[in-house]
């Protein structure tokens, strides 16, 4: 694992790690992309399938980078995480409906 210069948890300090608001964020922010990555994939896929998918990977692959550089800031890793689980259930519930 490649940690920044200043130190594995970012901004050159190093705190307890807060799970149980951490987590929170992580279900919260989780069920608000899961939700509307949902509606948004359903919705396309009644216009055309191949539409929806290409518009949610496009969507992703844009995203991604600055998810990636964004990974060890100590609010923003919970949210990304929640993005990232969010994203990954509608997918799952898109293909499976």
């Amino acid at each position: 694992m490649s940690y920044p210069p200043d130190g594995p948890y970012g901004y050159g300090y190093s705190e307890p790690t807060p799970w149980a608001t951490g987590i929170a964020v992580i279900v919260c922010v989780g069920l608000l992309t899961a939700t509307g990555v949902y509606a948004f994939g359903s919705a396309l896929a009644q216009v055309h399938p191949l539409l929806s998918a290409a518009v949610n990977l496009i969507a992703v692959g844009g995203a991604t980078p600055t998810a990636w550089r964004w990974r060890f800031q100590p609010v923003t890793r919970w949210v990304i995480g929640g993005l990232g689980a969010g994203v990954l259930v509608a997918w799952i519930a898109l293909l499976l409906s």
